[in-house]
């Protein structure tokens, strides 16, 4: 196998690179023992840059183009061999092809959430997620600070590396940034434009810049969210009356349509008792709890009373209230013209002769005796 790889050396005169893996970095031209023939050609695609080492110190480096390997073409290296004289013996070098496109496929995410002090709920837990874009800038740098002599250097070997300079600077931005939680959405974009231009700014030593950055999403933990969520709720809800009462109606609605048998009542039931005690309630005057001994004059005191099948009456006699009665009993109670007399729906006490109500049994009731 050797002898046919120096075989193969001898003839192939095309150093180039047609990457087909979609994550490398760095990758290394394959030669026996590392041997270039003069007059080779060197071809550089575009998104690509080609790095002459010669026994582990950067020679020369190659935009995108077509070249003749020759001593006008390779200054540094001819100097460092001597190749100045015009020798055309193959030399040894090692060949390093460095794309240069942006790889987009980078995640990031924050292992553990960020503590920030927010204006309006106080210390709160942030996380967050997205994605940036990375691209080689200085192939010198990354192959001296990175890459060093790896055949074939890919993404997976520097994820990591980024990563924790991404999360350590967002946990940064996140804490001064001076943004209220509820407002972070709105400012994800501008963040990260930000960080983007900090991350190459200390990524340039290593040749590596990050043209974009993406904040996907920045969340609050579960607890705090649902109380957001309530907050939320109650804002839309607006009047608590209002909703308790469409809330009784739906449950009335809903145990109606859909319960059969015992389910049935017991959803009715639920909604009458539901809405009767959510609806407002009436105020019925009730009779004081003692009548004033001066006619004319308003009860103290109310009492709640739901409403009788007939009309029931008091009496007020000698500062006593007493009763009720229906109509027929109020002359055997002790019904006069000057008693006073007190239903549901009268606003007072008012003697008996001011009510025409009791205008027909006050003709037959006699009225009091003279003194002796």
């Amino acid at each position: 196998m050797a002898l046919f790889d120096k075989i193969r050396g001898e003839f192939i005169d095309i150093v180039e690179w047609l990457d087909d893996s979609r994550d490398t970095l760095v990758w290394r031209f394959p030669r026996y023992e590392n041997e270039i023939k003069m007059g080779a050609r060197l071809v550089v695609r575009e998104s690509q840059v080609a790095v002459f080492v010669n026994e582990g110190e950067i020679a020369d480096a190659f935009a995108p183009g077509t070249y003749t390997l020759e001593t006008r073409n390779l200054p540094i290296l001819s100097t460092l061999k001597g190749w100045k004289y015009g020798f055309q013996s193959p030399f040894k070098a090692e060949v390093y092809f460095v794309s240069t496109r942006q790889f987009a496929d980078f995640k990031w995410g924050t292992q553990n959430p960020v503590m920030v002090r927010d204006a309006e709920f106080g210390p709160v837990r942030l996380r967050a997620f997205g994605a940036y874009s990375a691209r080689v800038t200085d192939a010198r740098a990354l192959l001296r600070e990175l890459a060093g002599t790896d055949q074939q250097f890919r993404t997976e070997e520097v994820e990591g590396y980024l990563r924790q300079m991404v999360v350590g600077r967002l946990a940064h931005a996140l804490g001064t940034a001076g943004v209220p939680v509820l407002d972070l959405a709105a400012n994800q974009h501008e963040m990260g434009r930000r960080l983007a231009e900090v991350l190459t700014a200390d990524l340039a030593g290593v040749g590596i810049a990050i043209p974009t950055f993406t904040i996907e999403n920045i969340s609050l933990p579960e607890e705090v969210e649902r109380a957001l969520d309530k907050r939320s709720q109650m804002g839309i809800v607006g009047d608590l009356g209002d909703y308790a009462r469409f809330q009784a109606a739906n449950a009335l609605e809903n145990a109606g349509g859909a319960a059969e048998g015992m389910g049935l009542g017991m959803g009715i039931a639920a909604g009458q008792h539901m809405a009767a005690s959510l609806a407002p309630q009436p105020q019925p005057g009730q009779p004081p709890t003692a009548p004033y001994s001066q006619p004319g004059q308003p009860p103290t005191a109310q009492h709640p009373q739901g409403p009788p099948p007939l009309p029931q009456w008091y009496l007020g006699i000698g500062g006593e209230r007493r009763g009720p009665y229906d109509e027929a009993a109020l002359p055997a109670a002790g019904l006069t013209p000057d008693v006073l007399v007190w239903r549901s729906g009268m606003p007072q006490w008012a003697p008996a002769r001011d009510v025409p109500e009791l205008a027909a049994l006050l003709r037959d009731t006699p009225p009091p005796l003279p003194p002796a």
